[in-house]
């Protein structure tokens, strides 16, 4: 048995960055993936970094135009692309641990205790011994019980469905969330025909009514089919393509796709851990139950990142990584109750990005709120990109002038979200922002006009 006095499990963005701090700072560290295709964590690998390289060649292709078969090329093209890109991202990743000393163990995790982990590698069985011991095993896809799904060739999550060398002339996607949305944009502009299946009524319940309905309308006028109220009932495989049944209110319908992304969100990855050897807790949705330290009920043990059941984002893994080492190397005055406002994007084309309330959420705290309106046609910039489709709204408390939510349905807005962040952290009221000077033309220099649009 070895001894370390810091055991990190899973070579996610919070486990790396703390792993690394606390080798420099002189402790001795080990660092568990079973995974080594998943050097770096899910971001680098099958999330952040590879989805956001298809939806930059996706948006180039659209310009480009072509036959099918063209874009087929060019969508096969971005898949081996992005397959480099991984690669070369895990082995930095790798030596930039190994360079700060951590001791990166290939192998599958299981909590013996509090403060013993058991090690399956490839050769053979390892145990661990810890003073401290942190989880960062991160989440993984949700796959409902819809009758053939688990059978069908055809049928992928998102991990799966990046790396599909063969572009589908027809996609079906299954859930209306974010994820689904972003893989929708994407296909959209490489050229196959996408239908979404959604068993609610609203689109996107949780966003501004007036910017959701801006981002329907968007995505309906490149070709996006919605199938509102709808429950995937099978999935079966036949000739060559997969046949999706659903039940709408008005009856069966039955739909064919080379392809069936299933979007049903994300599961904290907890698999082969076996937590309750060592104590921890979980919360009621299976994910790993901490205090506002990210310190579980074994009180030498903490998580981070999406395996701690908080917003599934990789700053919000990263910002994890800095309040755990204030607990364990400072005064433990970063906590999860004195985090910042944290934004956050959806990566269609136009992107939407979003801080703080909506309308109607700030209306039940505050009452009467001011609201700024600007459509993203308005822009200059937008003009001079060839993207004009897309709406900006801000909520205002009309007492002090502060900003109580953005919006931005536009171009550019992954960008401008975070400038609007700051002045709300910051406390600066709106006409700061109004009356600024921006370089022109550029996105940013909308928060003039927007601001200038400020009505009670």
């Amino acid at each position: 048995m070895k001894h370390y006095e810091h055991v990190v499990i899973g070579f996610g963005k919070g486990g790396k960055t703390l792993a690394g701090a606390l080798a420099k700072a002189g402790h001795s560290v080990a660092l568990i993936e079973r995974d080594p295709a998943m050097y770096g964590g899910t971001c680098i690998n099958v999330a952040c970094i590879p989805s956001k390289f298809l939806e930059d060649h996706a948006r180039a292709s659209a310009m480009m135009g072509g036959s099918f078969e063209e874009k087929a090329a060019r969508y096969r093209q971005t898949i081996l692309q992005k397959r480099d890109l991984t690669a070369a991202l895990r082995a930095k990743n790798y030596a930039k641990a190994a360079e700060a000393g951590v001791e990166v163990i290939d192998g599958e995790a299981r909590f013996l205790d509090d403060r013993h982990v058991a090690v399956a590698t490839a050769g053979g069985e390892l145990q661990l011994e810890a003073e401290k011991i942190y989880v960062n095993t991160g989440a993984l896809p949700v796959m409902p019980a819809i009758a053939g799904a688990q059978e069908s060739r055809y049928t992928f999550t998102s991990e799966g469905m990046m790396e599909l060398e063969s572009l589908p002339r027809r996609l079906v996607i299954v859930g209306g969330g974010y994820i689904g949305l972003e893989f929708a944009s994407y296909y959209l502009n490489f050229g196959s025909e996408v239908t979404m299946i959604q068993n609610g009524g609203e689109f996107l319940p949780r966003e501004d009514a007036e910017v959701a309905a801006a981002v329907r309308k968007s995505l309906e006028a490149r070709g996006l089919k919605m199938m509102m109220n709808a429950e995937t009932r099978q999935i079966t495989d036949e000739n060559g393509f997969a046949r999706v049944t659903v039940e709408l209110p008005e009856g069966i319908r039955a739909l064919e796709a080379e392809a069936v992304l299933v979007a049903a969100g994300r599961r904290p990855n907890l698999e082969g851990l076996h937590p309750e050897a060592a104590g921890i807790a979980l919360t009621s949705r299976g994910a790993i139950e901490t205090n506002e330290h990210l310190q579980t009920s074994a009180a030498n043990i903490y998580a981070m990142g999406d395996v701690a059941g908080g917003l599934q984002f990789t700053y919000i893994s990263l910002d994890d990584s800095r309040i755990v080492r204030s607990a364990v190397m400072g005064d433990g005055s970063r906590t999860t109750r004195n985090r910042p406002l944290v934004p956050y994007s959806v990566f269609i084309d136009p992107p939407f990005s979003r801080v703080g309330l909506t309308e109607e959420e700030a209306k039940k705290q505050y009452g009467k709120v001011a609201v700024a309106r600007l459509e993203a046609a308005a822009i200059p910039k937008a003009k001079v990109l060839g993207r004009t489709d897309g709406l900006l709204k801000a909520v205002i408390d009309p007492a002090t002038g502060k900003l109580l939510g953005a919006h931005f349905f536009c171009a550019e807005s992954h960008e401008l979200i975070n400038l609007v962040r700051l002045a709300m952290d910051a406390g600066i009221p709106y006409p700061v922002l109004r009356d600024s000077i921006y370089t022109h033309p550029t996105m940013t220099e909308a928060l003039n006009d927007l601001f200038a649009a400020v009505k009670e």
